[in-house]
C-alpha cells in the first residue's frame, strides 16, 4: 500500500511540474501568420499600477505549458510612477498561436537553457565574437564592413575548427558597400568599422548589436557616408537578422548653388536664396547617382553549387499566389542572379500646377497611361532561364553538405531587390540597389517650384533594408524557406484590442467593433482605401514604399503625404484597435519610409564615446566638421520626397509607437536626433510660436516619456509654459486662429504631460480650451479645423464631466457618419469606382470654395485632423456612457 501510495505521490509531482500552476493575472496574446521556431517580439502596455518588474512575468502556451522568454522594460509610468509601461517579450513561437502573458508579485519565469554568448571589445583592433550554440561569427572593428568569419558547429562537438568555417567577408572592405556614379565614373566604396554597441533588449535568448561605420571614397568630391547595421543574434539558432541604415551624402544635381538659405527654414535674414531659378537646367541633370549598394559574404563551400529560388506564379497582385522553385547548377564561372525590377519613375503635375490650372483635368500629364510593369528574373551570367512578375525574395546556396541562405523583406515593394552567387569568387551578395538595374538618380524631372520651394534636398536621405542569413547543414528548401519566412513574411504579435486600449498609453480609445458602424467604417473604409491604393498604385519603390499619396481628383493621385499628419501613428492606432496585422505592417512601412527618407540625417557630426585612451582622440574629434542645423527635420508634402522642407514637418508620435511595438531600435534613434533639433532652437522665437510650438510639445511629450532624459523634459516644460502663457492672451485658445487644425497637436500633446506629470494647471487649460471652442468653433480651414475640435471637446467631458462638451462633440461628429459599402475593396477593379462609391455613402459638407481635400476619397493627411484623432475617443465615451 506504501509503494502505491508513493507511485502516485510521484506521478501527482511530476505532473505538477510540466504544467504550471496559474499565479497571476493573464493576457491573451495571438501570433498571427504563425511559424514554428520564429523569434517573436511582442511589444506590450501595462496600465499605470498594474506591473512593477519585469521580473515577475513568463509566457505559456494556450495549454498552459510555460516556455521561456525574454522580457525588457522599455518605458515606465514616471516621473509621477515607477509601474512598468512598455514591454517587450522576447520568444520563440511554437505550432499554436496562441500564448498566454501571465504577470504578478508571484510569477516567477523559468530561465533560457540556450544562451548568446558574446564578447565586445572596441580596441583600435578588437571587434565582437558571438556564439550561439550552432553558430559563431566575428566583425572586426579593422575588418572588411559586415560578417567578418561564420563557423557553422556541423559536427555539434561544441567547437568551431577551421573547416567548418562557412562564410567570410570579402577583402578590400567590401563587406558592405554603397557606390556612387557621376561623370568621372564609379568610385567604389570601402567600409570602416567604427563602433559596435549591444543595444536594450539584448539578452540570453537574443542579443542585438548596433554596427556603426562609415564608407569612404578614393574621390575627394565624393563625401564620406555613415551606415549602421543592427544585427540580431538567437540563442540555439544559426540564422542572423540583419538591418542595414545607408545614407545618401552626395551631390544631387548640376545647378548652380545659391549662397544662403530659402525663407521658409532660414536660421538668418542677411543671405535668403531666390527661389526664381526655373531656367537653371542644371536642376534636371544628374551628378552624383546611386551605383550600388549592399551586403556580400565570400561563402566557403565546395565546387559546383546549386542555387535555388522561389518565384510567384501569375499576377504580382496576387498575394496567395504559388511559387514555383528554380533550380540552377552553378558550375562554371556564370554568375547566377535573381533581380527584382518594377516600374520605371513617373513623372506627375505637381499640386501647385493643379492649382493654378483650377484642378482642370491636365490632359498632358506626365503621368497618365501608366506602365505597372513588375518582372523578376532568374538569370546565369547573359542568359535568362525564368521570368514572372514577383519573386519571394530569397536564394539558397548549397554544396549538397552545408549551405547559406539569404532573404530580403519586402523585395518587391522596395524595388528594385537583386540577390547574386558569383561562384568565380564565391560571393553571396544582397543587393539593396543592384549595380544591374542602373544608377539611382535623385534629379528633379522639372524646375517647377514645389511646396513653396525650387531646391533639391536629397542629400542626407536614409533606407533601411532588412536581410535574413541562415547558414545550414543542407536542410531542405522547405526548410529553408521556413528561416526565410521569419523575416521575408514575418509573424506578427498582438494582444487583444481591450488590452492595448485599457492600458490608458493613449489616452480613453474605444477597441474596434461592429457597435457603431456609421462611426467604425468611416475609419475603416478610409484605412482600406489607403491599403488599396497603395497596392494597386502601387505606391511602392526603394524610397516611396509606406508613403502614400494625398490628393484624389480626375482619377489620379498627387502629393506625397510625408506623414503629415501623424500617418503611421494613425495605423498603429488602428492595430491596436483591430489586431489586424495588415495594420501593423502599413505602420511600419511608414514609420520605416518617414523616419528614412522624410528626414535630414546628414550633414552629422558623429557622437563621440572616448573609446581611445588618448586624450588627443577629443581633440582631433572636435576639429571634425559640424552637424547641418536642419539635422532632424522633416520634409514636407510635395511631388517628390526631396523638394521641399518647412519649419514645423516632423512628426515623431508614430516613430515611438514603433519603438514600442515592434523594438525598432532606429526610430527612437532619430526621433532623438529631431528632439536635440528642437534643444538647438535653430528658427529662435519662430520655433516657439504657432505650430512649431504645438508640434514640438507632441513630439518632445512623446521622446520624454520613451527616454525619461532631463534634456528634453526641461525643453517640454518650457514650451508648455509657454502654450499656457499664450492661451492667456488668446483670450483661453491654445492655438492661434491661423491653425485650427492643429487641435490634434495641441490636445494630445498636452493630455499626455498632464497624464505623465499630474499637471494640475495643464487640466485646467484643457478645459479652458474645450470651452473656447466650444463657443468660438474655429473654421479657419472649413471641416479641417472644425471637426479637430472633436477631441478637445470630449477632454473638456472628462475632465469637468459637464455633458454639455460631450453633447456638442457627438452634434459636431454627425457629418462624420458613413453609410455601408456596396462592395468589399478586392472586388474594385478600379480606383475611380471605388473612389465613386465612396463618395456616394459620405455625409461630409464639400467646400465652399476650394477642393474638398476632406472627402471620403481623399488621402490619410486631412483625415487625422477630421476622422483619425477624433472617432476612436468619441466611441469610447459613447460606449461609457451608453449612447446610441
Amino acid at each position: 500500500m506504501r509503494i502505491i501510495i508513493t507511485v502516485l505521490l510521484a506521478c501527482f509531482l511530476l505532473k505538477s511540474c510540466s504544467q504550471p500552476i496559474a499565479t497571476g493575472k493573464q493576457v491573451s496574446i495571438t501570433v498571427e501568420n504563425n511559424k514554428k521556431g520564429a523569434p517573436i517580439t511582442l511589444g506590450i502596455p501595462f496600465p499605470k499600477g498594474e506591473l512593477n518588474s519585469v521580473d515577475h512575468l513568463r509566457l505559456l502556451t494556450s495549454d498552459g505549458t510555460e516556455i521561456p522568454c525574454q522580457t525588457t522594460e522599455v518605458s515606465n509610468w514616471g516621473p509621477t510612477d515607477d509601474s512598468v509601461k512598455w514591454v517587450w517579450v522576447f520568444f520563440f513561437s511554437e505550432e499554436t498561436q496562441d500564448y498566454v502573458l501571465e504577470y504578478g508579485e508571484g510569477v516567477v519565469p523559468i530561465l533560457p537553457k540556450e544562451k548568446v554568448v558574446s564578447a565586445n571589445n572596441m580596441r583600435p583592433r578588437g571587434g565582437i565574437d558571438v556564439n550561439t550554440g550552432p553558430l559563431s561569427f566575428s566583425i572586426h572593428k579593422k575588418g572588411n564592413g559586415f560578417l567578418d568569419e561564420v563557423f557553422l558547429d556541423s559536427n555539434q562537438d561544441g567547437e568551431f575548427d577551421k573547416e567548418e568555417l562557412i562564410a567570410s567577408s570579402p577583402e578590400e572592405n567590401r563587406g558592405s558597400f554603397l557606390d556612387l556614379l557621376d561623370d568621372a565614373g564609379i568610385d567604389a566604396s570601402k567600409a570602416i568599422i567604427n563602433e559596435v554597441f549591444r543595444e536594450k533588449g539584448s539578452g540570453p535568448m537574443h542579443t542585438i548589436f548596433r554596427i556603426e561605420g562609415t564608407y569612404t571614397y578614393s574621390r575627394e568630391d565624393n563625401n564620406l557616408s555613415p551606415f549602421t547595421i543592427w544585427l540580431h543574434a538567437y540563442a540555439g539558432k544559426s540564422y542572423l537578422k540583419v538591418l542595414h541604415t545607408m545614407t545618401y551624402t552626395g551631390i544631387p544635381d548640376k545647378h548652380k548653388r545659391q549662397e544662403g538659405e530659402h525663407a521658409n527654414i532660414a536660421t538668418q535674414n542677411k543671405k535668403i536664396i531666390t527661389e526664381s531659378t526655373e531656367d537653371d537646367l542644371g536642376w534636371t541633370q544628374p551628378n552624383d547617382q546611386i551605383a550600388a549598394s549592399g551586403l556580400q559574404l565570400k561563402y566557403h563551400l565546395d565546387d559546383n553549387v546549386s542555387v535555388s529560388m522561389p518565384m510567384y506564379d501569375g499576377s504580382w497582385k496576387n498575394d496567395d499566389a504559388n511559387t514555383v522553385m528554380e533550380e540552377v547548377i552553378a558550375n562554371d564561372e556564370a554568375p547566377v542572379q535573381l533581380l527584382q525590377k518594377g516600374p520605371g519613375y513617373r513623372k506627375s503635375t505637381s499640386l501647385r500646377s493643379l492649382y493654378l490650372n483650377k484642378f482642370k483635368e491636365d490632359k498632358g500629364n506626365e503621368g497618365s497611361g501608366k506602365k505597372l510593369d513588375f518582372e523578376a528574373i532568374v538569370s546565369k551570367g547573359e542568359d535568362h532561364l525564368a521570368k514572372s512578375q514577383r519573386a519571394k525574395g530569397w536564394v539558397n546556396v548549397t554544396d549538397g553538405k552545408r549551405g547559406v541562405g539569404v532573404g530580403i523583406k519586402n523585395f518587391m515593394e522596395e524595388y528594385p531587390k537583386g540577390i547574386k552567387v558569383d561562384p568565380a569568387n564565391q560571393i553571396l551578395l544582397g543587393s539593396i540597389w543592384p549595380k544591374e538595374n542602373g544608377p539611382m538618380s535623385f534629379a528633379r524631372h522639372n524646375t517647377e517650384p514645389d511646396g513653396g520651394m525650387l531646391d533639391n534636398f536629397a542629400q542626407g536621405i536614409t533606407k533601411t533594408t532588412e536581410f535574413i542569413y541562415y547558414f545550414h547543414d543542407n536542410k531542405a528548401k522547405e526548410e529553408v524557406g521556413e528561416k526565410m519566412d521569419y523575416v521575408v513574411e514575418s509573424p506578427v504579435a498582438h494582444a487583444t484590442p481591450e488590452w492595448y486600449t485599457n492600458s490608458k498609453v493613449y489616452g480613453n480609445m474605444a477597441p474596434a467593433s461592429k457597435k457603431r458602424p456609421e462611426f467604425e467604417n468611416a475609419l475603416q473604409y478610409r484605412y482600406q482605401w489607403w491599403a488599396y491604393n497603395q497596392k494597386n498604385e502601387p505606391w511602392y519603390g526603394m524610397f516611396n514604399y509606406g508613403d502614400g499619396k494625398s490628393y484624389f481628383f480626375n482619377g489620379k493621385w498627387v502629393q506625397w503625404t510625408n506623414n503629415e499628419p501623424t500617418v503611421d501613428f494613425m495605423l498603429w492606432t488602428n492595430f491596436m484597435r483591430t489586431g489586424n496585422p495588415k495594420y501593423f505592417k502599413l505602420a511600419q512601412a511608414m514609420s520605416r519610409h518617414t523616419m528614412d527618407v522624410d528626414n535630414i540625417h546628414w550633414p552629422k557630426k558623429r557622437t563621440y564615446y572616448g573609446e581611445i585612451n588618448d586624450a588627443i582622440d577629443f581633440w582631433d574629434y572636435e576639429d571634425e566638421p559640424e552637424s547641418t542645423p536642419y539635422l532632424g527635420i522633416g520634409r514636407r508634402h510635395a511631388n517628390e520626397h526631396w523638394y521641399a522642407l518647412l519649419s514645423a514637418h516632423v512628426w515623431i508620435q508614430g516613430w515611438i509607437a514603433d519603438y514600442y511595438l515592434s523594438a525598432d531600435h532606429r526610430a527612437l534613434e532619430v526621433a532623438k536626433m529631431t528632439g536635440d533639433t528642437y534643444i538647438n532652437r535653430i528658427w529662435g522665437e519662430h520655433d516657439l510660436r504657432g505650430r512649431r510650438l504645438y508640434l514640438s510639445v507632441l513630439n518632445l511629450v512623446e521622446l520624454y516619456d520613451a527616454t525619461k532624459l532631463r534634456k528634453y523634459k526641461e525643453e517640454l516644460d518650457e514650451r508648455v509654459g509657454l502654450m499656457l502663457e499664450f492661451q492667456e492672451r488668446q483670450g483661453g485658445n491654445l492655438l492661434l486662429d491661423r491653425y485650427g487644425y492643429s487641435q490634434t497637436y495641441v490636445a494630445q500633446g498636452l493630455y499626455k504631460y498632464q497624464q505623465i506629470t499630474g499637471d494640475k494647471k495643464v487640466r485646467k487649460a484643457l478645459l479652458k480650451h474645450a470651452r473656447w471652442v466650444r463657443d468660438v468653433p474655429p473654421l479657419n480651414h472649413e471641416m479641417e479645423s472644425y471637426l479637430a475640435t472633436i477631441y478637445p471637446l470630449l477632454l473638456g467631458y472628462e475632465i469637468s464631466g459637464e455633458k454639455v462638451y460631450l453633447d456638442e462633440a457627438l452634434a459636431r461628429a454627425e457629418v462624420l457618419k458613413i453609410g455601408e459599402l456596396p462592395k468589399i475593396p478586392e472586388e474594385y477593379e478600379s480606383a475611380e469606382t471605388y473612389s465613386e462609391d465612396l463618395l456616394e455613402i459620405s455625409n461630409l459638407p464639400m467646400s465652399k470654395g476650394r477642393f474638398t481635400n476632406w472627402q471620403t476619397n481623399q488621402g490619410l493627411r486631412v483625415f487625422g485632423w477630421t476622422h483619425a484623432y477624433n472617432i476612436p475617443y468619441l466611441l469610447y465615451w459613447m460606449d461609457k456612457e451608453n449612447i446610441d
